[in-house]
């Protein structure tokens, strides 16, 4: 198992410890990227948290679905090896060099003859919980972790096996037709050498049994946060039928409390904010009233409402016009009625007491460090920070206390899905950047599996209906929609799966290709959006071309559409399956062309982000341009004073601008911008126009990292007042010494300026951290002074709210306002008059303040003209758009361009700095490979049909078609995206999509029309 071990070269190895989407990207990245990975996983299954979840918000996918093609990749990818049962004991070694000593637990199961066919768990005798669902089914002792679970194969619970605890039984062994069960398995010790460590163990969600006042563990039918998700879930014990667990009866009316086991240092010690418990709770309100066959009263009992990521306000002003209600107070205590009801007892801000009943209440749980994983962060040596997470540094976010050994995703603090797999990618980012003199040294070479000739064969497709757990198969009957495919023409084969995308399925699929001598597939499922690539991979495995493949999207497009009509549905899907296996029939073998890459960058953008994604860049060995269109170097961190750890902005500033300056493999272009980008992912040509003249650039990829900017106020008497200043404006002055605290008498801060309004309706994240940094700066430097701080909701996140706390402490006073009764503001000689009403003394405050600092808005700078440039786009306010939010959140949909910073989003710093890497290992997947293969679905251009008139170059939006000699059409291939608007567009029919032919699509539309 172990590696060869050399001192005095880096290995080119990594070892990643977790299972979740965090460690599966982290594992990716590396080995996309030429390094063999260790994947480490203390349960028989990879898969995480996330596996458990229903559906994510904002983009309403199911979790599992989203996540299934990750995990078969990773299930496949030659460069990694999973290793499940495993627990990590020790490492030693420095970075390069670190030998790592493993305890892997007996599966009794073994894993070479496993067919997951289920016959061990159906004859086994033995129940327990399934902690998969929470503990609300039972699962046997010879079990499965989950349906889609990587590895898909079965292992024995010893500690429940009857054998193990009476010595007798050994019905799995008896019954299992593969002859995989082996009681005669050991646990035993490995020893892996690798170059770096990626630890993303992630959270234990709280347990919130010590909680008196919920009786959790006494009342049935309150359930905490993840227990609800498995309530929804298609896979879950009740296949997703909302139910309440004491009668199993529809739930007309459930309660989220918010901050259990968060922001709590009286009953659990948990000061922090777990950070994803209020969008959680707003996805579950909205989905269990989808769930609803009635209708659905949701509320949300709250403290303040921490939706500060992108789209998230968007979505909490959603959920309350979708009817969730939102109260804000703290339960006081829960008690049960004869009938399970739950009676819940509470006081509004004006201290007036109320009494409701509920049928469920839902307990929405923080995150904590899970105490074995927190031992073996402490053995390792690795430093924890107050809040029992691993500690990292503000301009380090993904390093630990030890060198070589990095963290990402919630195992480094309370965080989201987006943000913990862009930190997995950073944490590849700066564990390859040790070891990129190894790069390739270890990885096996891909294997070619040769393409079966099908040219001048009959079609023979194979038709794959996918129940999707009852995503599909409870709405429309997937029997009958079978037996239908079995009837079409040139259909020879027709299967149902449970989930047609887990790995089992996968490899059985493949196999049937070969054995039935397919030569066309059509799978009828969810969206080809996210699995299509993954079906394709597998026609590759069973030896056919790609593209001869075709998706029904019967999911999106029927069960979720058409959930209360499960009749017209079936026949919707069997229109789909038959429309689909008509253009399956028609398709031919496409070719992709060879494209060799650029071994070089372009980042945009000389700020925090730009620089640390150039200086990444340049580690990893690439040459890099980096463009400013300023004349200096630093972007908004030169206006910043301290992060929200303390640490100064200024000297880190300036370390990192003589880093850039003085490394070799980075050309700064300051005072410069984009003029012109051609080409395309690996081989672009970039126009920069600066004081020199205009000069071209050309690189395999680019880095978007251009920044935000600060909104400037109208209102509250800026620009009207000396005493009333922006934040940024408040850090100068305290940097200059400006400000002088003793004369500071009076302070006030008021925020949510020009944020969460209707031209900018999202929270600029970063606001409420800011003020209460200068807030305690004040009170510091001068005890006596009043300082106050004016908010909606105080959204200091994560390890934040430490900082929240310690404000409080100090003596800063805290006032909350609604839109409606925003401040008001009128001049008092040399100072201002600040009145507020508060809303539990329900009478107006008034504040004479020596200094108003008002927490404005980061606003987008709205580049539409280098977002064209680059084919790339914009959401509804301004931000860069993300390929996907969850999963791709660097990349673009436009390959080989990438973004980071605040161009995305408003975020802090450690963060900004956590995405420029991310940004970088998701370059580097390209750079690293020298070569890269083009699509096959791309325009063709029908010259003796070709007039020259132009419509199609005109309308093209990716510009793939040019004139040429003869001023004829032509279609470069590389810039094509296959989006068909020149076949559209053309009145001479001269355009044709390869894969959507003219021929293709009319068949799909002639037997539609026909059946």
């Amino acid at each position: 198992m172990a590696t060869q071990f050399n001192a005095h070269k880096p290995v080119g190895a990594v070892m990643v410890v977790g299972g979740g989407v965090a460690a599966i990207q982290a594992s990716l990245d590396l080995a996309d990227t030429g390094y063999l990975v260790y994947l480490v996983e203390k349960t028989p299954a990879i898969g995480g948290v996330m596996s458990q979840l229903d559906k994510t918000f904002p983009t309403n996918d199911c979790s599992m679905c989203i996540l299934s093609p990750k995990l078969v990749e990773c299930g496949r990818h030659p460069n990694i090896q999973i290793l499940t049962n495993t627990q990590v004991m020790g490492v030693e070694g420095s970075v390069g060099a670190f030998r790592v000593s493993l305890h892997q637990k007996a599966r009794y199961i073994d894993l070479s003859k496993c067919i997951a066919c289920g016959a061990c768990a159906e004859k086994c005798p033995k129940r327990v919980p399934d902690l998969f669902n929470c503990g609300l089914n039972q699962r046997r002792a010879a079990h499965v972790k989950y349906p889609q679970a990587v590895p898909l194969k079965y292992s024995i619970d010893s500690d429940n096996c009857i054998y193990f605890q009476k010595g007798k039984c050994r019905a799995c062994e008896k019954f299992c037709p593969a002859g995989a069960v082996d009681f005669t398995q050991q646990d035993q010790d490995l020893t892996l050498d690798v170059g770096a460590v990626v630890l993303s163990a992630g959270f234990k969600p709280f347990d919130p049994t010590p909680f008196a006042q919920y009786s959790y563990t006494n009342f049935p039918n309150v359930v905490t946060a993840l227990e609800f998700e498995r309530i929804l879930s298609a896979s879950g014990p009740w296949m997703g039928h909302l139910v309440r667990p004491s009668d199993e009866g529809e739930p007309k009316r459930i309660a989220w409390l918010q901050c259990v086991g968060s922001r709590d240092v009286n009953n659990c010690d948990h000061g922090y904010c777990s950070s994803v418990c209020c969008m959680y709770a707003i996805k579950e309100a909205v989905i269990a009233k989808e769930h609803s066959h009635g209708g659905l009263d949701t509320t949300i009992f709250f403290m303040d409402m921490r939706t500060f990521g992108k789209d998230f306000e968007r979505t909490y002003e959603g959920a309350k016009d979708k009817g969730v209600r939102f109260v804000r107070s703290r339960i006081h205590s829960i008690s049960e009625l004869p009938n399970h009801d739950l009676r819940l007892e509470y006081v509004d801000e004006k201290g007036r007491a109320h009494s409701e009943e509920y049928d469920l209440v839902v307990l929405s749980q923080g995150l904590e460090m899970d105490r074995d994983t927190a031992d073996m962060c402490r053995g390792l040596g690795l430093e924890l920070a107050e809040s029992g997470f691993v500690a990292s540094g503000s301009f380090t976010p993904v390093a630990s206390s030890r060198p070589g050994i990095y963290v990402c995703g919630a195992l480094a603090g309370p965080k989201d899905i987006p943000l913990s797999v862009m930190e997995a990618s950073a944490a590849a980012c700066a564990a390859s950047g040790d070891l990129s003199v190894a790069r390739g040294s270890l990885v096996a070479p891909p294997v070619e599996i040769p393409q079966r000739n099908v040219a001048g064969d009959s079609p023979r497709v194979g038709v794959f209906v996918c129940s999707c757990g009852i995503n599909i198969a409870g709405v429309v009957d997937v029997q009958a929609v079978m037996d239908y495919a079995a009837t079409l023409p040139n259909v020879a084969y027709v299967e149902n799966n449970l989930f047609t995308c887990s790995q089992d399925t996968q490899d059985k699929m493949a196999q049937v290709i070969r054995d039935q001598g397919l030569n066309r597939m059509v799978v009828a499922a969810c969206s080809p959006r996210t699995h299509e690539p993954l079906f394709q991979e597998t026609l590759q495995a069973a030896g056919l071309n790609k593209y001869l493949f075709d998706m029904a999207n019967i999911r999106n497009q029927t069960s979720w559409v058409h959930a209360d009509d499960p009749v017209k549905a079936t026949e919707r899907a069997k229109d789909q399956v038959r429309m689909a296996v008509a253009k399956a029939s028609l398709l031919e073998p496409l070719n992709e062309a060879k494209l060799s890459i650029l071994p070089s960058a372009l980042v945009i953008g000389g700020g925090l982000a730009g620089m640390n994604a150039a200086l990444e860049l340049a580690k990893q060995g690439y040459p890099t341009h980096l463009v400013e269109r300023d004349t200096q170097l630093g972007g908004n961190a030169r206006l910043l004073r301290i992060t929200a750890k303390g640490d100064e902005v200024a000297p880190y500033l300036a370390e990192l601008v003589q880093r850039v300056e003085d490394d070799s493999n980075i050309t700064v272009h300051l005072g410069t911008t984009i003029h012109k980008v051609d080409g395309f992912v690996g081989n672009f040509n970039t126009t920069l126009a600066g004081e020199g003249g205009d000069q071209v650039v050309q690189h395999g990829v680019a880095i978007i990292a251009t920044g935000a900017g600060e909104y400037r106020p109208t209102e509250y008497l800026m620009d009207q007042h000396p005493a009333v200043k922006t934040h940024l404006e408040m850090d100068a002055a305290i940097a200059s010494g400006e400000v002088d605290p003793a004369k500071v008498n009076c302070a006030v801060f008021i925020q949510c300026v020009g944020s969460r309004e209707p031209d900018r309706p999202y929270c600029s994240k970063v606001c409420c951290t800011h003020s209460v940094e200068s807030a305690l700066w004040l009170k510091e430097h001068n005890p006596e002074s009043q300082v106050t701080i004016l908010y909606r909701d105080m959204r200091t996140f994560g390890e934040r709210e430490l900082l929240y706390k310690k404000a409080r402490k100090a003596g800063v006073l805290f006032v909350r306002y609604d839109p409606e009764n925003k401040p008001r503001v009128e001049a008092a000689g040399e100072q201002v008059s600040v009145v507020i009403k508060d809303n539990i003394l329900d009478r107006d405050l008034v504040f004479n303040a020596d200094l108003l600092v008002l927490a404005s808005a980061v606003v987008s700078h709205r580049d539409e003209a280098l977002a064209q440039m680059f084919k790339i786009s914009l959401d509804q306010d301004g931000w860069f758009l993300e390929a996907h939010v969850k999963l791709r959140p660097v990349d673009f949909a436009t390959d080989g361009v990438f973004m980071a910073g605040l161009a995305h989003y408003p975020k802090p710093m450690e963060e900004a700095v956590a995405q420029a890497q991310a940004a970088v290992s998701r370059a580097v997947t390209v750079l690293s490979k020298g070569e890269m293969w083009l699509p096959g679905t791309v325009a063709v251009i029908d010259q003796n049909k070709c007039v020259g008139c132009g419509v199609c170059w005109t309308v093209c939006p990716f510009k793939a078609i040019d004139q040429d000699e003869n001023g004829l059409a032509v279609v470069n291939e590389a810039l094509c995206k296959g989006c068909g608007t020149c076949v559209a567009s053309c009145r001479s029919g001269a355009p044709n999509l390869r894969g959507f032919s003219n021929q293709d699509v009319l068949a799909q539309i002639s037997t539609m029309l026909l059946g």
